[in-house]
This record gives C-alpha cells, sequence and structure tokens, in this order.
C-alpha cells in the first residue's frame, strides 16, 4: 500500500506492485500490459522475470492469438486462469506451449484495472510447474490492492498528461547539463521505463544510472517524480 500511495509513473506503479505481489503470492513471474482500444492490442510492457523475445512474440503474435486473455480482460475482478479455461486444455494449445512454456510459465492469475469503463492497466501473476495453481484466496487477496491499484494508475496517468511543456533540453545550459543528461531528464519526465529509454537512446542500464545520478547532482533533485514539478515551476516563471 506504501508503493501505491508514493508518487511513481504509470510504469513504475505497476512494476512495484507486480514485484510484492510475487513475494505475497509466492509466485515467478509478472507482466503487465496497458490496454490501447484505438489500435485494439495491449501496450506498454512490464515484466518480471520474463524474457525481452518472448514478450515481443506475445506482443507481435501471441495476442491476437490468445485463448484465455480476452475473457479475462472481460472480468473486473483477479480469476485465476483455470476459471475460464481447465488447464488440461490450455496445455494442449499453441499459446501454451510456443509462449507461455517458453518462460516457464504454468498456472496463472489475471486482474485487470478499469477508470469508468476504460482498462487502464493489467497485473498477470504467473507460477511454474513446480507449484500450484492460484486459489479463490489468492483473487481476493489481489481484489483487495485492486481500488487502490485503480488510484494509482489514475494519480500516475494524470500527472504524466500534466507534463509541463517546457523541456530540459531548453535549459541545459542553465543546469549544467550535458545534451545526453538533458535528453535522459525529458524522457525520465514522460514517464518512460527504465528499459524503453535504454532502448531509445541505445545504451545500457548502467550507463542510464550514471546520467541519472549526474542529473540529480546538478539539479539538486533526489527523485524521477520531482523533474517534472522542477520544470512545471521554471514554466511558471518564465
Amino acid at each position: 500500500m506504501r508503493d501505491l500511495s508514493g508518487e511513481f509513473d504509470h510504469s513504475e506503479v505497476r512494476r512495484r506492485v507486480g514485484q510484492k505481489l510475487l513475494d505475497l503470492l509466492k509466485a515467478d513471474y509478472f507482466a503487465s500490459y496497458v490496454w490501447d482500444s484505438d489500435a485494439q492490442q495491449f501496450v506498454s510492457c512490464v515484466q518480471i522475470n520474463m524474457t525481452d523475445d518472448n514478450l515481443r512474440r506475445y506482443e507481435s503474435y501471441f495476442q491476437f492469438h490468445d485463448p484465455i486473455t480476452p475473457t479475462l480482460q472481460r472480468r473486473k475482478k483477479a480469476t485465476p486462469v483455470s476459471e475460464v479455461m481447465r488447464h488440461d486444455r490450455l496445455v494442449k494449445t499453441e499459446f501454451f506451449n510456443d509462449f507461455l512454456k517458453q518462460d516457464g510459465l504454468c498456472y496463472g492469475m489475471n486482474y485487470f484495472a478499469y477508470d469508468r469503463g476504460d482498462n487502464i492497466g493489467d497485473l498477470r501473476i504467473w507460477r511454474g510447474a513446480h507449484r500450484e495453481d492460484f486459489t479463490p484466496r489468492d483473487a481476493q487477496f489481489v481484489d483487495a490492492v485492486g481500488p487502490s491499484l485503480v488510484n494509482a494508475l489514475i494519480r500516475a496517468r494524470s500527472a504524466k498528461e500534466q507534463v509541463p511543456s517546457l523541456r530540459f533540453a531548453q535549459i541545459a545550459d542553465d543546469l549544467g547539463f550535458t545534451s545526453r543528461e538533458a535528453e535522459v531528464s525529458d524522457l525520465l519526465v514522460t514517464g518512460l521505463t527504465d528499459e524503453e529509454i535504454c532502448t531509445k537512446l541505445g545504451f545500457s542500464k548502467p550507463t542510464l544510472r550514471s546520467h541519472i545520478a549526474s542529473i540529480f547532482r546538478k539539479s539538486g533533485l533526489n527523485r524521477r517524480s520531482q523533474l517534472a514539478q522542477f520544470l512545471a515551476e521554471k514554466n511558471h516563471h518564465l
């Protein structure tokens, strides 16, 4: 609940909740997407203990050949996968053998967060074959977290929509930022994940962390959530 009340961007909220749920539910794998109703597909992936290559296969193919998620998505409560498809049937599908099994996923439970009818984020929690299936009690636990998750995602989305028009690239010299540090700062403000920033700029996570440390040192800030506020205050004084 502490993570759900913090000032985190949309992806970070889902990642933090995912890690806590893996620990509390003794689960092994986590993925989370946001539904893009215009494109009719899931986007903005956050994952724990899954491989990027396998998730790219999901995004390009398997989400369009998925025998369980469309049914789970219509349920506005946490639901073990076995409630919508018996496990002995699931293991015979292409979806299981060519996607889930590739990363070791066996027993799943999904939760889809809604804001006034819009699917604004989901939680996909999976256990490996060495564990047991999820129970109704496990689902009740996730449902208890659900309202706070929805509120946290709404706050994060609203904060992103209120990103100030001023950019760090415009004030880099004033702060002593390098052009790369200004570029990283502007991407952090938009709410991109570390993985997305590294992919976009073509460098490693240690390099990104080094840039972020330098950004904080030069700006006098110590949290990512303060970057947007810093820009907003600068914009106000212009």
